[in-house]
């Protein structure tokens, strides 16, 4: 048998604050998840996103802590450069800390980071036309 990618997961610190930043990105999340300890969604072609809260971390893993430093990024596609910059600017004006502004990268796509509410980057990006 051969494993397959099915689920990405984030640990966060404030589901809350966390949903809210995906939501922006246009994942389908109910709202009233807010509260709960572990949320899914499911993404175009079957795959999964998913975030627990630190707290259900630590219930399997009691040595565990947050980790520093990048090791993973979610990448989310864009219509077009001009929707780069776009939703960049939606999300650093609701208060979401930009990272990278957009600029041409020299790989031919419009490209930016936003920081999800746990420090996570979040790249858009989109071919350029």
């Amino acid at each position: 048998m051969t494993p397959r990618l099915d689920l990405i997961g984030i640990v966060t610190s404030d589901m809350a604050a966390s949903l809210a930043f995906y939501r922006r990105l246009g994942l389908d999340i109910p709202t009233d998840a807010d509260a709960a300890p572990h949320v899914e969604a499911a993404l175009p072609g079957g795959m999964r996103l998913a975030w627990d809260t630190e707290d259900v971390v630590r219930s399997f893993d009691p040595d565990w802590t947050p980790p520093t430093g990048d090791r993973l990024g979610l990448n989310f596609l864009c219509d077009s450069p001009a929707d780069v910059d776009a939703v960049y600017a939606e999300l650093t004006g609701a208060g979401y800390r930009g990272h990278l502004k957009p600029w041409n990268a020299t790989w031919g796509q419009r490209y930016a980071v936003v920081l999800d509410p746990d420090g996570c980057g979040v790249s858009l990006f989109a071919n350029a036309a």
